[in-house]
């Protein structure tokens, strides 16, 4: 029942992340961020249960949390495309990467540091699309990335 808030706290924020992407039309939207949030809370809730049961073993929790780091890092980079030398997707992969650290930062119970996380990702995620818009040049407006 302890993991139960955190579970659903994660998913709540996962989901806030994932709609403003799925909104936009992005490749990894509502479902690829409320997994990759869920998914770093449940990895780092298992390092307690894992150190819980061998209380006997030198176990340091934080290699969970590096490994999640490393692991998503590898699935952001895989929605970065280079084409006719642009480079697309680089903020779905920090948006992924993102949601992975507010999972993280739920499953410590850090839960005011995930809210002002999901807080600042959805205003840089939405907010700054408009304001890039608006210093962009009139005629070579960029197409925004993936």
């Amino acid at each position: 029942m302890d993991d139960l808030i955190p579970m659903l706290l994660s998913t709540l924020l996962g989901i806030m992340v994932g709609w403003e992407r799925q909104m936009g039309r992005k490749p990894a939207g509502l479902r690829t961020h409320t997994l990759v949030c869920i998914g770093s809370t449940l990895f780092v809730l298992l390092g307690r249960h894992a150190a819980q049961l061998s209380p006997s073993m030198n176990f340091d929790p934080t290699r969970i949390i590096h490994g999640v780091i490393t692991g998503v890092g590898f699935l952001g980079a895989g929605a970065i495309i280079r084409r006719d030398g642009m480079t697309h997707g680089l903020t779905t992969a920090a948006s992924i990467w993102m949601s992975s650290a507010i999972g993280v930062a739920v499953a410590v119970k850090a839960y005011p540091l995930a809210v002002i996380g999901t807080i600042l990702a959805l205003i840089i995620l939405e907010v700054f699309r408009w304001v890039e818009k608006w210093m962009a040049p009139e005629g070579n407006a960029r197409d925004e990335e993936f």
